[in-house]
Protein backbone atom coordinates (compact mmCIF):
# COMPACT_ATOMS: atom_id res chain seq x y z
CA UNK A 1 0.00 0.00 0.00
CA UNK A 2 1.61 3.08 -0.97
CA UNK A 3 2.52 5.64 1.63
CA UNK A 4 0.61 9.30 1.55
CA UNK A 5 2.13 11.89 1.76
CA UNK A 6 1.18 14.00 5.47
CA UNK A 7 -0.72 17.26 5.42
CA UNK A 8 1.21 20.14 6.18
CA UNK A 9 0.51 21.68 9.56
CA UNK A 10 -2.27 24.40 9.62
CA UNK A 11 0.42 26.80 11.26
CA UNK A 12 3.36 26.08 8.50
CA UNK A 13 1.13 26.51 5.62
CA UNK A 14 0.25 30.17 7.08
CA UNK A 15 3.49 30.81 8.10
CA UNK A 16 4.43 29.93 4.38
CA UNK A 17 2.00 31.90 2.69
CA UNK A 18 2.99 34.86 4.71
CA UNK A 19 7.09 34.16 3.87
CA UNK A 20 6.85 33.34 0.35
CA UNK A 21 6.93 29.53 -1.07
CA UNK A 22 10.42 29.28 -0.68
CA UNK A 23 13.59 31.18 1.09
CA UNK A 24 15.66 32.93 -1.04
CA UNK A 25 19.51 32.43 -0.86
CA UNK A 26 20.03 36.08 -0.37
CA UNK A 27 18.00 36.21 3.17
CA UNK A 28 19.37 33.61 5.31
CA UNK A 29 17.65 33.69 8.80
CA UNK A 30 19.24 33.91 11.87
CA UNK A 31 18.60 30.77 13.80
CA UNK A 32 15.04 31.49 14.04
CA UNK A 33 11.21 31.80 12.75
CA UNK A 34 12.03 33.52 9.47
CA UNK A 35 8.47 35.53 9.56
CA UNK A 36 9.32 36.18 13.13
CA UNK A 37 12.25 38.05 11.95
CA UNK A 38 10.99 39.89 9.32
CA UNK A 39 8.39 41.46 11.80
CA UNK A 40 11.16 42.92 14.26
CA UNK A 41 13.06 43.95 11.22
CA UNK A 42 9.93 45.98 9.92
CA UNK A 43 9.43 47.98 13.25
CA UNK A 44 13.33 48.30 13.03
CA UNK A 45 12.93 50.34 9.90
CA UNK A 46 9.80 52.23 11.12
CA UNK A 47 12.05 53.55 14.06
CA UNK A 48 15.17 54.53 12.40
CA UNK A 49 13.21 56.30 10.13
CA UNK A 50 11.99 58.42 12.92
CA UNK A 51 8.55 56.35 13.61
CA UNK A 52 7.09 56.55 10.07
CA UNK A 53 7.48 55.09 7.06
CA UNK A 54 5.68 54.25 3.88
CA UNK A 55 4.70 50.20 2.18
CA UNK A 56 7.40 51.10 -0.58
CA UNK A 57 10.46 52.84 1.99
CA UNK A 58 9.33 49.51 3.92
CA UNK A 59 10.24 47.34 0.75
CA UNK A 60 13.08 48.43 -0.12
CA UNK A 61 15.04 48.69 3.23
CA UNK A 62 13.96 44.77 4.19
CA UNK A 63 14.13 43.83 0.77
CA UNK A 64 10.87 41.90 0.72
CA UNK A 65 7.96 41.65 -2.09
CA UNK A 66 5.34 44.44 -0.84
CA UNK A 67 2.29 41.60 -1.02
CA UNK A 68 4.47 39.70 1.95
CA UNK A 69 5.35 43.39 4.13
CA UNK A 70 1.56 43.94 3.93
CA UNK A 71 0.32 41.29 5.00
CA UNK A 72 2.98 41.54 8.28
CA UNK A 73 1.73 44.47 8.79
CA UNK A 74 -2.21 43.81 8.30
CA UNK A 75 -1.22 41.71 11.37
CA UNK A 76 0.90 44.36 13.27
CA UNK A 77 -2.27 46.55 12.71
CA UNK A 78 -4.59 44.14 14.45
CA UNK A 79 -2.55 43.72 17.31
CA UNK A 80 -1.88 47.34 17.79
CA UNK A 81 2.02 47.13 17.16
CA UNK A 82 1.74 49.28 14.22
CA UNK A 83 -0.91 51.80 13.70
CA UNK A 84 -1.97 53.61 9.52
CA UNK A 85 -1.51 57.30 9.18
CA UNK A 86 -4.10 59.41 7.29
CA UNK A 87 -1.72 60.22 4.61
CA UNK A 88 -1.41 55.82 4.41
CA UNK A 89 2.16 55.92 5.77
CA UNK A 90 2.93 53.37 8.71
CA UNK A 91 3.61 54.09 12.43
CA UNK A 92 4.74 52.31 15.69
CA UNK A 93 1.47 51.73 17.84
CA UNK A 94 0.93 51.57 21.46
CA UNK A 95 1.12 48.24 22.29
CA UNK A 96 4.43 49.07 21.48
CA UNK A 97 4.54 51.93 24.44
CA UNK A 98 3.10 49.58 26.90
CA UNK A 99 5.84 46.82 26.34
CA UNK A 100 8.67 49.02 25.79
CA UNK A 101 7.43 50.63 28.93
CA UNK A 102 7.53 47.28 30.63
CA UNK A 103 10.81 46.24 29.28
CA UNK A 104 12.37 49.41 30.54
CA UNK A 105 11.27 48.86 33.99
CA UNK A 106 13.13 45.37 33.66
CA UNK A 107 16.15 46.58 32.29
CA UNK A 108 16.38 49.58 34.90
CA UNK A 109 16.00 46.74 37.25
CA UNK A 110 18.90 44.59 35.64
CA UNK A 111 21.16 47.90 35.38
CA UNK A 112 20.34 49.58 38.65
CA UNK A 113 23.12 47.66 41.27
CA UNK A 114 25.68 48.87 38.64
CA UNK A 115 24.51 52.35 38.97
CA UNK A 116 24.76 52.09 42.61
CA UNK A 117 28.31 51.22 42.60
CA UNK A 118 28.53 53.96 40.48
CA UNK A 119 27.45 56.56 42.98
CA UNK A 120 29.25 55.05 45.69
CA UNK A 121 32.22 55.66 44.02
CA UNK A 122 31.65 58.72 42.48
CA UNK A 123 29.20 60.33 44.77
CA UNK A 124 27.10 61.66 41.92
CA UNK A 125 23.85 60.94 39.77
CA UNK A 126 24.29 57.97 37.65
CA UNK A 127 21.76 56.89 34.68
CA UNK A 128 20.93 55.05 32.18
CA UNK A 129 19.49 55.97 29.00
CA UNK A 130 18.45 53.82 25.48
CA UNK A 131 17.71 55.53 22.07
CA UNK A 132 14.25 56.01 21.36
CA UNK A 133 13.14 56.47 17.87
CA UNK A 134 15.33 60.31 17.48
CA UNK A 135 15.28 60.97 20.95
CA UNK A 136 17.11 59.08 23.70
CA UNK A 137 14.86 57.73 27.16
CA UNK A 138 15.95 57.75 30.52
CA UNK A 139 15.43 54.03 31.67
CA UNK A 140 16.99 54.26 35.39
CA UNK A 141 18.62 56.50 37.91
CA UNK A 142 20.71 56.17 41.01
CA UNK A 143 20.28 60.33 42.83
CA UNK A 144 23.41 61.69 44.31
CA UNK A 145 23.38 61.78 48.04
CA UNK A 146 24.28 65.39 48.02
CA UNK A 147 21.29 67.69 48.68
CA UNK A 148 22.37 69.95 45.55
CA UNK A 149 22.02 67.08 42.85
CA UNK A 150 20.99 66.53 39.72
CA UNK A 151 17.37 64.63 39.04
CA UNK A 152 16.31 63.10 35.57
CA UNK A 153 12.47 61.54 35.95
CA UNK A 154 12.72 57.98 34.42
CA UNK A 155 11.15 57.94 31.01
CA UNK A 156 12.05 61.40 30.29
CA UNK A 157 12.98 61.78 26.67
CA UNK A 158 15.68 64.07 25.19
CA UNK A 159 17.33 65.27 22.62
CA UNK A 160 20.80 63.11 21.45
CA UNK A 161 23.14 66.11 20.26
CA UNK A 162 23.29 67.48 23.63
CA UNK A 163 23.18 64.69 26.15
CA UNK A 164 26.17 63.02 27.59
CA UNK A 165 24.22 59.64 26.91
CA UNK A 166 22.73 60.95 23.73
CA UNK A 167 26.07 61.73 22.15
CA UNK A 168 27.80 58.57 23.73
CA UNK A 169 24.69 56.40 21.88
CA UNK A 170 25.33 58.26 18.49
CA UNK A 171 28.82 58.09 18.57
CA UNK A 172 27.99 54.23 18.08
CA UNK A 173 25.59 54.32 14.84
CA UNK A 174 26.16 54.56 11.02
CA UNK A 175 26.64 58.26 10.09
CA UNK A 176 23.57 57.79 7.78
CA UNK A 177 21.20 56.90 10.99
CA UNK A 178 23.02 60.14 13.00
CA UNK A 179 21.72 62.27 10.29
CA UNK A 180 18.39 60.85 9.75
CA UNK A 181 18.12 61.50 13.95
CA UNK A 182 19.25 64.98 13.46
CA UNK A 183 16.85 65.38 11.12
CA UNK A 184 13.80 64.38 11.94
CA UNK A 185 14.92 65.63 15.78
CA UNK A 186 16.47 69.16 15.14
CA UNK A 187 19.61 70.48 16.74
CA UNK A 188 17.29 73.00 19.39
CA UNK A 189 20.26 75.00 21.43
CA UNK A 190 18.60 74.46 25.40
CA UNK A 191 22.01 76.74 26.08
CA UNK A 192 24.82 78.49 24.40
CA UNK A 193 27.11 75.61 24.83
CA UNK A 194 24.49 73.32 22.73
CA UNK A 195 25.64 71.50 19.47
CA UNK A 196 24.19 74.00 16.55
CA UNK A 197 25.05 72.06 13.02
CA UNK A 198 25.08 68.85 11.84
CA UNK A 199 29.03 69.50 11.32
CA UNK A 200 29.99 70.29 14.64
CA UNK A 201 28.25 67.41 15.93
CA UNK A 202 29.80 64.93 13.57
CA UNK A 203 33.09 65.94 14.70
CA UNK A 204 32.18 65.25 18.04
CA UNK A 205 30.97 61.81 17.73
CA UNK A 206 34.70 61.53 16.02
CA UNK A 207 36.03 62.92 19.61
CA UNK A 208 33.98 60.32 21.44
CA UNK A 209 34.57 57.37 19.46
CA UNK A 210 38.68 58.19 19.71
CA UNK A 211 38.37 58.82 23.48
CA UNK A 212 35.80 56.44 24.44
CA UNK A 213 33.35 58.88 26.40
CA UNK A 214 31.11 61.74 25.76
CA UNK A 215 31.04 65.23 27.72
CA UNK A 216 27.62 67.48 28.18
CA UNK A 217 29.76 70.75 28.46
CA UNK A 218 26.58 72.47 30.50
CA UNK A 219 24.52 72.09 26.73
CA UNK A 220 21.42 70.74 28.02
CA UNK A 221 21.49 72.44 31.30
CA UNK A 222 24.28 75.97 32.25
CA UNK A 223 25.56 74.41 35.55
CA UNK A 224 25.68 70.71 34.60
CA UNK A 225 28.15 68.73 33.77
CA UNK A 226 28.00 65.14 31.91
CA UNK A 227 30.04 61.88 31.28
CA UNK A 228 28.71 59.36 29.67
CA UNK A 229 30.04 56.46 27.78
CA UNK A 230 27.87 53.77 25.49
CA UNK A 231 27.72 50.03 26.87
CA UNK A 232 28.79 47.78 24.18
CA UNK A 233 27.40 45.10 22.49
CA UNK A 234 23.69 45.84 24.06
CA UNK A 235 20.85 44.67 22.57
CA UNK A 236 19.67 47.77 22.20
CA UNK A 237 21.57 51.28 21.81
CA UNK A 238 22.47 51.70 25.66
CA UNK A 239 24.53 54.30 27.87
CA UNK A 240 25.14 55.37 30.96
CA UNK A 241 26.62 58.37 32.15
CA UNK A 242 27.31 60.32 35.84
CA UNK A 243 26.34 64.14 36.03
CA UNK A 244 26.81 66.89 38.76
CA UNK A 245 27.07 70.78 39.17
CA UNK A 246 30.66 71.58 37.83
CA UNK A 247 31.29 72.89 40.83
CA UNK A 248 31.87 69.53 41.50
CA UNK A 249 32.23 67.86 38.68
CA UNK A 250 35.39 68.93 36.80
CA UNK A 251 38.66 67.76 35.81
CA UNK A 252 39.71 65.76 38.99
CA UNK A 253 36.29 63.98 38.66
CA UNK A 254 36.62 63.17 35.33
CA UNK A 255 39.94 61.53 35.87
CA UNK A 256 37.93 59.24 38.17
CA UNK A 257 34.92 58.84 36.79
CA UNK A 258 35.86 58.02 33.31
CA UNK A 259 37.40 54.79 34.02
CA UNK A 260 34.79 53.80 36.69
CA UNK A 261 32.18 54.30 33.85
CA UNK A 262 33.97 52.15 31.21
CA UNK A 263 34.64 49.22 34.02
CA UNK A 264 30.72 50.06 34.78
CA UNK A 265 29.59 49.43 30.98
CA UNK A 266 31.76 46.70 30.51
CA UNK A 267 30.32 44.73 33.70
CA UNK A 268 26.59 45.78 32.60
CA UNK A 269 27.40 44.58 29.13
CA UNK A 270 28.34 41.24 30.81
CA UNK A 271 25.34 41.16 32.77
CA UNK A 272 22.85 41.35 30.00
CA UNK A 273 24.75 38.67 27.82
CA UNK A 274 24.03 36.33 30.47
CA UNK A 275 20.53 37.37 31.16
Amino acid sequence: MPVQPAAPHPDLEEDADVMGSSTPADRPTRGGVQSVERVFDLLSVIAASGGRTTLSELAAAVDLPIPTIHRLLKTLLGIGVVRQLPDRGYALGPELARLGELAGRQLGALIRPHLRTLVEQLGESANVATLDGDMVVYVDQVPSPHQMRMFTEVGRRAHTHDTGAGKAILAQLPVEQVRQIITTAGLPPHTEHSIRSLEELEDELARIRERGYSVDEQEQELGVRCFATAVPNAPTPLAISVSGPTSRVGDDFADRAVPLLQRCAEQISEALAQA
